[in-house]
């Protein structure tokens, strides 16, 4: 409804509706909108692997990332599921592959 909207309708004037309120419980902002939950950390954000024959970490960079020296970040998110050994993974083995 516009400011003059009242005047095309044979000067009758209708109660302007009041604005939603918010879900109860939600925090809003000064101009009373809903705020937007966080982003989500990265490790939910990312994506899994599972291993297969044949594969190594800087494969699975090259294949995922583009580019083979980023293998690193893959170890970095898995050491607890690949070990000490960055060279020993295994087939089955889901890997999560940071966003990066």
């Amino acid at each position: 409804m516009g400011l003059f909207d009242f005047l095309s309708n044979d000067g009758e004037k209708k109660p302007v509706a009041p604005a939603p309120k918010p879900a109860a419980g939600g925090a809003t902002d000064f101009f009373g909108n809903a705020n937007q939950p966080a982003a989500q950390p990265a490790a939910a954000q990312a994506d899994k692997y599972t291993v297969v024959s044949g594969d190594s970490l800087s494969k699975i960079a090259k294949n995922h990332y583009g580019d083979a020296s980023k293998w690193h970040q893959i170890y970095d998110a898995n050491k607890a599921i690949i070990g000490s050994n960055p060279d020993h993974i295994e087939v089955g083995q889901v890997l999560t592959l940071p966003k990066i």
